[in-house]
């Protein structure tokens, strides 16, 4: 015979286990909150920091448009300081927001799991009650009772006991779906975490190298605008001298370079290295023509230059393997691409990122489409910060360490020499802009 307070009591136990529940759901809900008011303050900053970046890049696109001199040079490299600055602070702001993200996520793992450990806890009871009166029919429930209403009240919460295993069955699912996506979405915070770090690593330095420009750039000068004429002259003149070197030497150069290797032109199979593109100088004779030959005929522009202020990060154009990662600017008076990086790739096509300010990959690293390889900056024989980007046909180019009889003034630097054949238009396999 079944007994009114047994089924009544199933209902307590289920009652006391999900009160249980809903206390510590309310105290992780309050911890969840306060980490998302500070999530959402930290966004909030960093869209403060977002415009007053995009005002100082404003600021040096107005200098680039200026004529070259020298107050116009430590202007700009005084508002790229205040730039990278606010970038510096920007990534701080990402820290923390991934920081409190990480900490919310786990704030959440853990209350799923408790959830699903009192669902799991609540069926089982719930199970083992159903099994002990499974033997019950309904004329001894009827038979038991005081009356027919009293029954009924038995028979209905015994279905209601019945109907909360069912939900409860549902929520467990629900629960671990939950817990599977937060484990997910805290394993890329994480990952994203470190990534920031190391951002954060690279600003820092980019910054040292901004102030020690300016710095050595008033030295060399001592401020004075004449001296500045002077000096530019004069790199313009060891560029030219040692352009005609590595002329003379690549004239020599018969590697064999099979075009049938190569991909298609128009295929956009490189990416931009650059988030935001804007050219300011073509391939080959044609100044700012996008119809230049697809092979370099020995003279004019060996790639193409992209604006990016200083600290802008450089990504690699495609996957391959990083086989020159050289500072040609330790040599004094070797002016060409200062710090710069190629990548050859399994296509037959090598990339060549120039005039960076900081390098952050090494010789033999394999890299992926748009992994960040470094950052730009004005090094080299460059008036102004920005990027080179050339495209070789792997085979026709050799990387190798100068001799002095060999050149003048750039003996011990390594450089791409490459047969004309192996110069490559890179907006042949760039995408459309």
């Amino acid at each position: 015979m079944i007994k009114p307070k047994l089924s009544l009591l199933i209902i307590f136990i289920i009652l006391s286990a999900t009160s249980v529940s809903l206390i510590a759901a309310t105290a992780s809900a309050q911890t969840v909150d306060a980490l998302q008011s500070k999530i959402d303050q930290r966004n909030a900053d960093i869209k403060n920091l977002e415009k007053e970046i995009a005002s100082y890049q404003k600021q040096l696109t107005d200098l680039g448009s200026q004529a070259n001199s020298l107050s116009a040079t430590i202007k700009s490299l005084q508002i790229s300081q205040k730039k990278l600055e606010a970038n510096i602070a920007l990534t701080q702001d990402k820290i923390a927001t991934k920081s409190y993200e990480i900490q919310k996520l786990g704030s959440e793992i853990v209350t799923k799991q408790e959830d699903i450990g009192d669902d799991q806890r609540i069926i089982a009871q719930s199970f083992n009650q159903l099994n002990q009166l499974s033997d019950i029919n309904i004329t001894d429930t009827f038979l038991g009772s005081n009356s027919v209403s009293e029954a009924l009240n038995t028979l209905e919460e015994l279905s209601q006991v019945q109907k909360n295993v069912f939900t409860r069955i549902s929520t467990l699912n629900l629960d671990k779906d939950k817990l599977e996506i937060n484990k997910v979405a805290s394993e890329k915070a994480k990952a994203d975490l470190v990534t920031l770090n190391q951002q954060l690593s690279d600003q820092r330095k980019v910054v040292l190298s901004t102030v020690a420009e300016q710095n050595s750039l008033l030295k060399e000068t001592k401020n004075s605008e004449s001296s500045y004429k002077a000096l530019l002259a004069v790199k313009k003149a060891q560029e030219a001298a040692f352009q005609d070197e590595i002329n003379a030497f690549e004239s020599q150069l018969h590697l064999l370079v099979d075009a049938s290797k190569l991909p298609g032109t128009g295929t956009g199979i490189l990416a931009w290295p650059l988030d935001s593109v804007y050219l300011t100088q073509y391939f080959g004779n044609t100044t700012f023509s996008t119809s230049n030959p697809q092979l370099y005929s020995g003279k004019g522009h060996p790639g193409i230059d992209l604006r990016a202020a200083r600290g802008t990060p450089i990504k690699a154009a495609l996957s391959g393997t990083v086989v020159a990662v050289t500072n040609m600017d330790l040599i004094p008076g070797c002016y060409s691409y200062g710090k710069w990086i190629m990548i050859k790739h399994p296509d037959g096509l090598s990339t060549l990122y120039g005039h960076m300010s900081l390098q952050i990959v090494y010789v033999g690293q394999k890299v992926v489409t748009g992994e960040v390889i470094g950052y730009s900056g004005n090094t080299g024989a460059s008036t102004g910060p920005h990027l080179h980007f050339g495209v070789y046909a792997s085979d026709g180019v050799a990387i190798r360490t100068m001799t002095r009889a060999q050149t003048s003034r750039c003996a011990g630097a390594t450089f791409p020499f490459a047969d004309q054949k192996a110069y490559l238009n890179p907006l042949s396999y760039l995408p459309t802009l």
